[in-house]
């Protein structure tokens, strides 16, 4: 739990640091989210091990509500140093804006992930906040009641298939898992109580409002490229972690069950800390309630990893030619030995 809480809360303290005092905090910010993760995980050969079978994290569940109460402290902020009369300059604000755009997307969407699968109620609800004021409110029932179950499908409108860039996956997945989310929760409902997308779009709207807010129409324009920046940064993760990847159909019709298989992982200690076990998703596949802390990796025969951290795959995914040169040798070598 210590190294979760110092990867995933020092890039906040800077940050907060940034906002009023510039210079280098939004350098060492910017570093810290761009390069230092990087080199850690490059020059430090290290896999956390995997905790001991039942164990427990007592803490775990205050860092998360630790690191979602940052979030939404930090991004009207963050909104007001870079549109607003803050006195910091472009430069300043650029690097900010990238910093902190890398924190939302790679800190707080794994720290609203793990709120919504939480049983709290109260948990749940700060998760789906945390999603809304990214203005992907949706993904709260998209992913539990359809990525969940169709992942690795044609179903699922967040597994990229094969030969798919990033810039074509992203909104077939953005609409796609809207609608598919939206369908799911009315079902569910049977026309009972307040939709829960009536509830996203409200804390949307407010929080584009604050934006307005904060600093006009700059304000709300600031709060809807950090959000958008946040959320693709989600949706590159998922791209990236299920790419090319399918289940098999039964002959009754239905989807093989989803296993280690299914999903890409990556084992690199420091942007897996960062990123609450993100990485580490076939676990969280196979165990959707299983507390960050405890998510395990699959032995190198049952699972398929990727060849670098999470991060610079995202990265290198956004050239979608090198991309697919990267990865075609071991998608095919993968789908070889199944």
């Amino acid at each position: 739990m210590p190294l979760f809480a110092i990867a995933a809360l020092t890039p906040l303290w800077l940050l907060t640091l940034a906002v009023p005092f510039g210079g280098l905090w939004v350098v060492f910010a910017f570093l810290y989210m761009g390069v230092f993760t990087l080199l850690l995980d490059q020059f430090v050969p290290m896999v956390l091990p995997d905790a001991p079978e039942g164990a427990e994290f007592p803490a775990a569940d205050a860092l998360l509500v630790a690191l979602a109460l940052g979030h939404l402290i930090a991004f009207p902020l963050v909104v007001w140093a870079i549109a607003g009369p803050s006195g910091l300059a472009i430069w300043e604000r650029v690097l900010l804006a990238l910093a902190a755009g890398q924190w939302f997307g790679q800190v707080s969407n794994p720290c609203a992930h793990e709120l919504i699968h939480r049983g709290n109620r109260a948990l749940y609800a700060l998760g789906v906040t945390v999603y809304a004021t990214m203005l992907f409110g949706h993904h709260a029932s998209a992913h539990r009641l359809v990525h969940h179950r169709f992942a690795a499908s044609l179903d699922d409108p967040n597994t990229a298939r094969r030969g798919e860039s990033f810039y074509q996956f992203w909104p077939r997945a953005w609409a796609g898992s809207y609608l598919a989310g939206f369908r799911a929760e009315s079902a569910r409902r049977g026309g009972k109580g307040l939709h829960p997308y009536a509830v996203y779009a409200l804390i949307s709207g407010v929080s584009l409002a604050v934006g307005f807010a904060i600093a006009g129409v700059a304000g709300l324009l600031v709060w809807l490229a950090l959000a958008v920046y946040g959320h693709s940064q989600l949706l590159l993760a998922d791209y990236v972690q299920h790419y090319g990847l399918l289940r098999a159909t039964r002959p009754d019709g239905k989807l093989e069950p989803v296993d280690a298989r299914h999903s890409w992982n990556a084992p690199q200690w420091f942007s897996s800390a960062l990123m609450l076990n993100a990485p580490r998703h076939s676990d969280h596949h196979a165990h959707p309630s299983r507390p960050y802390p405890a998510l395990r990796l699959p032995a190198r025969g049952q699972a398929p990893y990727l060849p670098y951290p999470l991060p610079l795959c995202c990265t290198i995914a956004l050239a979608p030619r090198r991309w697919e040169r990267l990865m075609a040798r071991r998608l095919d070598k993968w789908q070889t030995e199944l």
